[in-house]
C-alpha cells in the first residue's frame, strides 16, 4: 500500500510538471521579441536609405551656402 501511494505521488508530481504552462509563455514571449526585432531591423533598413538621401541633400545644400 505504501509503494502504491509513493507511485501515485510521483505520478501526480510528474503530471503537475507537465501541466505547467510557464515555459510555454516564456517561449511565446521570446518568439514575439524575435519577431519585433526582425521587423524593426527590416523597417530601419528600408528607411535608412531614405534618411541617408535626406542627409546627403542637406549636406549638399549646406556646402553650397557655406563659403
Amino acid at each position: 500500500m505504501v509503494l502504491q501511494a509513493k507511485i501515485h505521488g510521483a505520478y501526480l508530481a510528474l503530471r503537475s510538471r507537465l501541466d505547467r504552462e510557464e515555459g510555454q509563455a516564456l517561449v511565446e514571449y521570446a518568439l514575439i521579441l524575435a519577431l519585433i526585432a526582425v521587423l524593426s531591423i527590416a523597417i530601419l533598413q528600408a528607411l535608412g536609405v531614405n534618411v541617408s538621401r535626406i542627409f546627403d541633400k542637406v549636406n549638399t545644400q549646406l556646402s553650397a551656402v557655406a563659403p
